[in-house]
């Protein structure tokens, strides 16, 4: 999909909060050259969208996986190179109080890719506890745009209030908004069910983004009440969803059996069917090829019907990122 002249946005793309992240992911740095393999075969299949973050990456890790992103992509040579997107997240953080900052802190990510960021999102709006520096930072959005130091602008945690709001906003110096992310799954429907925003988004011609289209694993398959779980804070929180959705993973299975697919090729193929763009995360080749495997076919629309069913009727969902806004 083409959103604007040089912006180009794939089906899936590949999220890679986990390339830094030791608390909450275990990355360890002997995992480079294995997630060098990992964006390689995303190119080489059209997996081309790659979203980050300047605050992904743990402690003094902080910004690796733009550092990594960059190093991959300045050393990959094949099918796609020209349609990889690098897109990258600047944070609201509490001292980025100036549209300067955002172009000051644009820099610094493009310092770290070794190239100009191709997207550049807002993180997280501030409407809800310091509207008033959300103002000063959209404007520096903005003014990257305008300085032709990105090719798109995103936004990211926003629900459809003040995604026309911030439309409006930018619309007034011609910036259009090409994407908005939010949490979006099986397990996170929230966003266009309660908020209706895939409609506002396809009326403003914006494309939407599903970020943990997995729900951080929960949807894969791979975890259940007699199986190991992850360690740390993903732990805790599978212990107390997993027994709350096991209808959804039940009827995950018998889906992927019958099509010959994975829960989580089925799962990620929902999201697609729904219009978005998901972008699931990849640590290993295998995973990577997992998720590429959900290209190529769409679930029956009866098969969606169920799943839909089934989701709504959940006593328990995923949290709401606590950014997210109406």
């Amino acid at each position: 999909m083409q959103t604007s002249q040089y912006l180009f946005l794939p089906v899936m793309g590949c999220g890679t909060w986990a390339w830094g992240n030791r608390l909450l992911w275990g990355y360890d740095q002997s995992m480079d050259s294995q997630l060098q393999e990992v964006f390689n075969l995303c190119v080489s299949n059209g997996v081309t969208l790659f979203d980050t973050g300047d605050s992904y990456g743990t402690g003094k890790l902080n910004g690796q996986s733009e550092k990594l992103l960059g190093k991959f992509s300045h050393d990959y040579s094949g099918i796609n190179q020209d349609k990889i997107c690098i897109a990258t997240k600047l944070a609201a953080y509490p001292w980025r109080l100036t549209r300067k900052s955002m172009v000051n802190a644009c820099h610094a990510s493009a310092d770290r890719l070794g190239k100009n960021v191709d997207l550049v999102q807002m993180h997280w709006s501030t409407a809800n506890y310091a509207p008033w520096q959300e103002e000063r930072l959209l404007d520096g959005l903005g003014d990257l745009y305008e300085q032709g130091l990105v090719k798109g602008v995103g936004l990211s945690n926003y629900g459809t209030k003040r995604l026309k709001y911030v439309h409006e906003k930018l619309a007034k110096r011609g910036v259009p908004i090409s994407t908005l992310q939010v949490q979006y799954s099986l397990l996170s429907t929230y966003p266009v069910t309660e908020l209706g925003l895939k409609d506002v988004c396809d009326e403003l011609g914006i494309k939407l983004i599903a970020y943990s289209p997995l729900a951080l694993g929960l949807l894969t398959g791979k975890y259940g009440q007699n199986k190991p779980l992850p360690n740390g804070i993903r732990g805790l929180l599978f212990r107390q969803l997993l027994p709350k959705i096991q209808p959804l993973l039940d009827c995950l299975r018998e889906i992927a059996l019958s099509r010959h697919k994975t829960h989580s090729q089925v799962a990620i193929n929902w999201c697609i069917c729904k219009g978005t763009l998901p972008i699931p995360g990849a640590k290993t080749v295998i995973q990577a090829r997992e998720n590429i495997g959900a290209l190529g076919w769409t679930l029956s629309d009866g098969e969606i019907t169920e799943l839909d069913r089934i989701a709504a009727s959940l006593e328990k969902k995923m949290v709401q990122n606590i950014f997210q806004t109406r």
